[in-house]
């Protein structure tokens, strides 16, 4: 045999890798409206980047039938490749093979190229699609588990993690996306879940089908454990590929900045959009669109607490995180999951240099019992700390209302904003004029001969002299009182005059975050 057989010999060896669990399996997937591992790949990377790591890699299982059993590459396509230019690195699980289940040496291929992303300082990726732990092989698989679930965690804040659900994600193979930043999953065909239906029935009695118990609109609306969903698998990694273009490639580099616009910076449409009337409400996107270059927002978890508005967008090219109160739901105050959402918001931004701003329209913190006995306290506490921690630039612009400990919480000074803007029409106070007039003149209501018009009185007193943001601005809290319609023009000044912001915090091994 020549050198040149050897060559045939490799690419049909090759060619057989490919085809996974052949071509009857490859067309069952794509019967489900699935795709298969590799064509994955080609439509999430740059055309012609994609580099594979130890295709030939096979699992080591003898007992229970395995050693009669093939499984090219075994269940899991690793490699590198580009994303708009820029290195990724990858897994792809095959659902053709083993129905992707994870055993020792597909753990092995997936820890190897999480290794290389760390080492050379680029986005890591996981497409899964696996039925989970390869029971054949026992507890060498849930061993293999182990060594993804900690570089996940080792990896966090040093390299942007995501994770894309494009089929069944059950058992321990769902803990890997939830440490990771990001969560995406397709409509209909991807589902995450501890137990599944038939484990919850067989224990408890309830019935529940896969897609009620853990789909994408589960996960993105309900629990939280998702933070983008759409209708196909082309659309989601189009998402992916969007969302990589605001990030750095890793802990220690800046977010890519576009080239700046040219445009007009003054909005005057901003002073129509908030409502003079505090109670009344609004869209604070529309806030965003005004300040933000066109179309560059992007949301995340826009079906989880919708109280709270969070994304990244760019001004003047440049990456920004955004966290804002939305007053049309639940009048923007703060409750347990907004607290979540917003705080670990805070914590990636910070991770990866992506300035923070904070668009500040807050009654307070939710009220009730259901909220106080959830544990309103640590979860909001969450805020406070995600804020405080936070070193990358900081600004807020108080738009209307920011009153007691949620004014405290959502990036003031006090806990280390570096620019605060108020508008002139903004109320900064302990609590809202007709609470406060209430508590404070309550005795001069109750012995007034008209007790509706003397608080209707207090209340303008009390609006006079606290509910405005010149007070606060006269003791520092407020860095200035700036016209609506200069927004985006006071913070493209903000951010390059911050561009080089450093801000050291106590040396420490790592802080306690209220979780």
């Amino acid at each position: 045999m020549d050198i040149y057989e050897k060559i045939n010999e490799l690419y049909d060896r090759k060619r057989e890798i490919e085809l996974g669990g052949g071509d009857d399996k490859i067309d069952r997937q794509h019967e489900k409206g699935k795709l298969t591992a590799r064509e994955r790949i080609d439509l999430l990377l740059d055309e012609g980047t994609f580099v594979e790591l130890n295709p030939f890699v096979t699992h080591r299982t003898q007992d229970f039938g395995m050693d009669k059993m093939k499984g090219p590459g075994d269940g899991v396509v690793t490699g590198y490749g580009k994303v708009n230019g820029r290195p990724v690195y990858l897994f792809s699980q095959d659902f053709t093979v083993f129905g992707g289940a994870l055993g020792e040496m597909h753990a092995m291929k997936i820890a190897n190229v999480m290794d290389l992303a760390a080492k050379n300082g680029a986005p890591f990726i996981g497409l899964n699609d696996s039925g989970g732990a390869r029971i054949q092989e026992g507890v060498v698989s849930l061993d293999g588990y182990g060594d993804i679930f900690y570089r996940n965690a080792i990896y966090s804040g040093v390299i942007p993690q995501i994770s894309v659900i494009l089929g069944p994600c059950a058992g321990g193979a769902v803990y890997s996306p939830a440490i990771t930043d990001f969560v995406f999953m397709t409509d209909k065909t991807s589902q995450m879940f501890i137990t599944g239906p038939k484990v919850i029935e067989t224990v408890t009695g309830e019935k529940i089908s896969s897609e009620d118990l853990g789909g994408s609109k589960v996960h993105n609306a309900i629990s939280g454990n998702a933070h983008f969903r759409a209708a196909s698998e082309e659309e989601v990694l189009a998402d992916v590929r969007r969302l990589l273009s605001y990030l750095p490639q890793n802990n220690e580099e800046m977010p890519p900045r576009l080239e700046a616009d040219s445009e007009n910076d003054d909005r005057p449409d901003l002073v129509d959009i908030v409502p003079f009337e505090t109670i009344r409400p609004y869209d604070v996107r529309k806030v965003i669109d005004q300040v933000v270059d066109a179309d560059s927002f992007m949301e995340v978890q826009p079906e989880f607490a919708r109280n709270i508005v969070v994304g990244l967008a760019r001004i003047k090219g440049e990456t920004v995180g955004l966290v804002c109160n939305q007053p049309k739901v639940m009048a923007g105050g703060l409750d347990i999951d907004s607290s979540d959402k917003a705080a670990r918001f805070i914590r990636f931004c910070d991770s990866f240099n992506i300035p923070i701003i904070t668009f500040e329209d807050v009654t307070g913190f939710f009220p009730g019992i259901k909220q106080e006995h959830g544990g309103i306290i640590r979860h909001g506490a969450k805020i406070l700390y995600a804020y405080s921690e936070a070193t990358v630039p900081k600004m807020t612009v108080i738009l209307r209302k920011a009153y007691g400990g949620a004014y405290v919480a959502l990036n003031s000074k006090s806990i280390g904003a570096d620019i605060v803007y108020a508008w002139p029409n903004a109320e900064i106070a302990v609590m809202g004029p007709q609470g406060a007039a209430n508590i404070i003149f309550a005795r001069e209501i109750a012995n007034s001969d008209d007790p509706e018009a003397t608080r209707a009185a207090k209340i303008e007193e009390y609006k006079e002299k606290f509910a405005n943001p010149y007070v606060a601005a006269s003791h520092g809290m407020v860095d200035d009182v700036i016209d609506p319609r200069e927004t985006r023009i006071k913070l493209i000044q903000a951010l390059e005059m911050m561009r080089n912001k450093k801000e050291e915090r106590p040396k420490k091994k790592h802080g306690n975050i209220p979780l």
